[in-house]
């Protein structure tokens, strides 16, 4: 009987442990992660009015002043998440030829509904010069490159 005692609090003692750990890497990793520079920058609708269009006016013009990528976004979207990293990395290493900005559609409704967003992920490439284009669905880092390229750039 004693022996099913010591095992059992062993065990009970073991997996304390186990989710003690686990949890205390999980709070490192988030104090990791909110440390981290971004380089995409989210925004709220009022953001966006102010620094991309504003929907409000009778013509949208791009107020930026370099390309930029619009990254329509949810955070329980799966193919969003997995896009996620890869246009972060890109902003990193387009960082001062482009911007690339991430507008949450549940926080942003207005925002979807203006681009008619009905589905995502949903990108907007928008060049300096000529018309802004729509992509939908997730893409590979080397595709977005030859899009960022092509469209924003010009090469």
């Amino acid at each position: 009987m004693k022996a099913r005692y010591y095992i059992a609090a062993a065990v009970s003692l073991m997996i304390a442990m186990a989710t003690s750990c686990g949890n205390a890497g999980a709070q490192n990793d988030s104090k990791k992660k909110s440390t981290e520079q971004k380089y995409a920058i989210e925004l709220t609708s009022e953001q966006f009015l102010q620094l991309v269009y504003n929907i409000n006016s009778e013509e949208m013009k791009y107020l930026g002043t370099k390309p930029a990528i619009v990254d329509f976004t949810a955070t329980w979207c799966g193919p969003c998440r997995s896009i996620a990293p890869i246009l972060e990395e890109l902003a990193k290493e387009y960082e001062g030829q482009i911007v690339v900005y991430k507008v949450d559609v549940d926080n942003c409704r207005d925002i979807a509904q203006a681009f008619g967003i009905s589905s995502i992920p949903a990108v907007l490439y928008i060049p300096l010069e000529g018309e802004p284009s729509m992509t939908i669905g997730a893409r590979n880092k080397s595709k977005f490159q030859s899009e960022i390229d092509k469209i924003l750039l010009g090469k």
